[in-house]
């Protein structure tokens, strides 16, 4: 597959000195961390369930962000993307993907909602 995206993670203003890897393609989503022992993952972008944008002020001053990424993948569960560039625009294409990954693949989120006024106080122990 042709890769969509790939940056580093940034460090001391922003430049790209460190040995951990971000890229994207239309299905995956790889981090590759390490030196001298390198380790790859990979999760499949319809495990991704929720994505959010974290940018400290040090990190807005040199253009970067983290972005959050909670996932239902058992090996890499919930993992952040950490200073990347243009975090804004990557969580934007990073969640139109998983949305259609997740249509392709046929996989819904399902979320409980309770109507507290219609429900009988014994069944609500079910949602506690």
């Amino acid at each position: 597959m042709e890769l969509l995206w790939k940056d580093r993670k940034r460090t001391f203003l922003g430049l790209p000195w460190s040995f951990t890897k971000y890229s994207l393609d239309e299905e995956r989503l790889f981090i590759k961390t390490g030196f001298l022992t390198q380790q790859e993952d990979e999760v499949r972008l319809y495990r991704i369930m929720d994505i959010s944008l974290t940018r400290t002020l040090g990190q807005r001053l040199v253009g970067v962000g983290t972005i959050h990424c909670s996932s239902a993948d058992k090996t890499m569960g919930d993992f952040d993307i950490k200073s990347i560039k243009k975090p804004q625009d990557v969580k934007e294409m990073l969640s139109q993907l998983v949305e259609e990954q997740r249509d392709k693949k046929r996989v819904t989120n399902r979320e409980h909602m309770v109507d507290h006024e219609h429900c009988d106080h014994d069944d609500m122990d079910d949602y506690r």
